[in-house]
């Protein structure tokens, strides 16, 4: 009989499933994994869970396709190694960015082990951690330059503490939520601003002593945001799209770009390149690498970001909880171990 696994679905907009898939035995330079944990990524899952996206010409059309398997923050333990395997072992914990499922047979050379030492929740945060390291060097964030990140949830965190280390300051974070803003102190914000109860502009011009912002992260997904974002930036500054904005925007390019003469930078996860070269060796492996050994040296931290964990298999209940609870919630982990021993032959 074949090996058999379990795989989280959204067979359509709010429903979710769980599907049974056989799974082959590890090839040549392949691996077979069996999921530890996994982080809901929380405003990629959840357009996908409620179908909040434009339906026809968009690029976000193209990627969800119901049924939708979402997830792509996994850590793993190896359990059999195929031929022609260099540089991992049974046993050896690696980050992927396979989907919520229980096994899958991977390419070892695109893994990357996860140094001993750290927690597998922590290290679950690696797509998105990399992701934005992608996103502060797109910016070109430099000492001392102010930083506006506009939406505190984890791109946003994320975006805060990289742009601090950076050398962003002061680091601005705007969310309409207290609890977000009060983890974002943590995260590396010198200023949080409420917009229900401070004017933003306002705020961020006593923040930078009447400059404004050199860089803004727009993180927040809503295209009506960048339409005031901008706005916070100063003349020659960088606004940069650090979200996946869900449909268009209307901005006014020659009042918010052209006459300020203000640049708009994308930085979709998928910009990271390839392969390195030596011109820019910032792969998604290498931003990756170094996300993995700056949790071990301490040089960041992700723990404060852990909202909730639930056991993988309750799924249907754990998005739907997201979807109604979204600003109470920050780190969300699906925890495998609790059916470890749920084998299909």
């Amino acid at each position: 009989m074949g090996f058999k696994t379990r795989t989280l679905v959204f067979p359509e907009p709010f429903k979710v499933a769980f599907i049974e898939e056989s799974v082959p035995e590890p090839s040549f330079g392949e691996v077979l994994v069996e999921t530890l944990v996994t982080l809901i990524s929380t405003g990629t899952e959840l357009t996908a869970y409620s179908g909040s996206f434009p339906r026809e010409k968009s690029a976000w059309a193209e990627y969800v396709k119901y049924p939708f398997r979402p997830g792509y923050c996994n850590v793993g333990q190896v359990i059999k190694v195929g031929e022609d395997v260099e540089g991992l072992a049974e046993g050896d914990v690696v980050v992927s960015r396979a989907p919520h499922t229980e096994y899958y047979v991977h390419k070892a050379a695109t893994l990357t082990k996860v140094p001993e030492g750290i927690d597998p929740k922590e290290a679950a945060f690696h797509t998105i951690a990399a992701g934005v390291m992608n996103s502060v060097r797109l910016a070109g964030v430099k000492l001392g330059e102010s930083v506006v990140v506009v939406g505190a949830g984890l791109l946003g965190q994320m975006a805060a503490q990289f742009a601090r280390l950076a050398g962003g300051f002061p680091v601005v974070s705007v969310d309409l939520s207290d609890y977000r803003l009060q983890l974002a102190r943590k995260s590396g914000a010198d200023v949080t601003v409420n917009p229900q109860s401070e004017d933003v502009y306002e705020a961020v011009r006593r923040a930078t002593k009447g400059r404004m912002a050199d860089v803004v992260f727009e993180v927040t997904g809503n295209p009506q945001v960048l339409e005031w974002a901008i706005k916070l930036v100063k003349k020659m500054g960088r606004l940069v799209v650090l979200s996946s904005p869900r449909g268009p925007s209307t901005i006014d390019f020659h009042d918010e770009v052209n006459f300020p003469s203000r640049v708009i930078i994308g930085t979709h996860f998928t910009s990271q390149p390839s392969c390195e070269t030596p011109f820019y060796p910032w792969t998604w492996s290498r931003n990756t690498e170094l996300f993995l050994e700056m949790l071990k040296q301490r040089r960041i931290k992700v723990s404060h970001l852990i909202s909730h964990v639930f056991p993988w298999s309750e799924g249907a209940r754990v998005y739907d909880f997201l979807y109604r609870n979204r600003l109470r919630c920050m780190g969300v982990l699906l925890d495998f171990r609790a059916e470890a021993n749920n084998i299909v032959y």
